[in-house]
């Protein structure tokens, strides 16, 4: 642990003076005073950041947790063994070529969220805390790639995360490690499986699409047989269809409908056409006057 700037400032103020005095006021006792006050200072004045906490040791022993701040050991007896960083801290790590539970070979990278809480286990319990959560999240990991299918791992990735988590928080509660959350980045499949996977998916959607035809193809033969049924008994309404799609055919092009003779006489329209007319003509014409017939 190296020296902090204030015990640097005390001890530099404290042998400056002790130094005048004995060059200047030939004053040595004092002046020696000081000078093995600055050294004791310096020795004995400790800071710890704000995320930071000392496992202190005395003669071997763990004597105390202190921190953070300013604190103070015994020189020579005391001696601190540990600066723990207490801030939330991540780690990268990745199982390459692991077989999933249908014999998939998968490369899986993920990273992990951990802070410590208990600074006097993580510095007594583990002899490197960092590096033991980095194995114990790789070999976590593995064990969950191969009791889970390729689906699971690519469609269900939060709840394999939380169990990732918890299994890996049960590894390290006993080192004072709490792993806050585990995160899967990336599921890498073989290229090859990925070109089967697709076609498979295209295969699919190919078939989703023929189905809703052969059903769309269904409802409009049913609709056509029915429109049949109605149109079996009345050969003018068919007649009638015929020249109304004919002539919305031709209004779109702006033409001219000419409708064939034969048509017409099928349809009767001519007696009707004259039927309607001579019914028109009477409506129209004054009432005879009485006795203009004998006239």
């Amino acid at each position: 642990m190296s020296p902090n700037p204030i015990s640097l400032a005390i001890v530099a103020v404290l042998a400056i003076f002790g130094i005048l005095l004995i060059v200047l006021a030939r004053l040595v006792v004092p002046g020696a005073v000081l000078i093995v006050l600055a050294v004791t200072v310096l020795a004995a004045l400790r800071m710890a950041q704000q995320w930071e906490q000392a496992v202190v040791l005395r003669a071997g022993k763990f004597l105390a947790v202190k921190g953070p701040g300013l604190f103070w050991i015994v020189p020579i007896l005391d001696s601190v063994t540990a600066l723990i960083d207490t801030r939330l801290r991540t780690t990268q790590f990745v199982a390459e070529q692991t077989l999933t539970k249908d014999t998939v070979p998968v490369d899986v990278d993920a990273i992990i969220f951990w802070m410590v809480t208990d600074v006097r286990r993580a510095a007594l319990e583990v002899a490197s805390y960092g590096e033991a959560i980095s194995w114990a999240a790789q070999t976590s990991l593995r064990e969950m790639i191969g009791a889970a299918d390729l689906a699971m791992l690519l469609s269900n990735r939060k709840a394999i995360d939380e169990e990732l988590r918890q299994t890996i928080d049960g590894k390290t509660a006993e080192w004072g490690i709490v792993v806050k959350s585990v995160e899967i980045r990336d599921v890498t499949i073989p290229s090859a499986l990925q070109d089967a996977m697709s076609r498979e998916a295209q295969a699919q959607r190919e078939r989703q699409a023929r189905v809703i035809l052969g059903a769309a193809e269904a409802e409009i033969a049913h609709s056509f047989a029915e429109a049949a049924l109605s149109y079996a008994d009345n050969p003018v309404a068919l007649h009638l269809r015929g020249m109304n799609m004919l002539y919305e055919s031709v209004k779109e092009r702006g033409s001219t409908i000419i409708v064939p003779s034969s048509a017409v006489d099928s349809m009767n329209l001519g007696g009707l056409a004259g039927i309607t007319s001579l019914a028109r003509a009477r409506e129209t014409s004054p009432p005879d006057e009485p006795g203009s017939a004998d006239g």
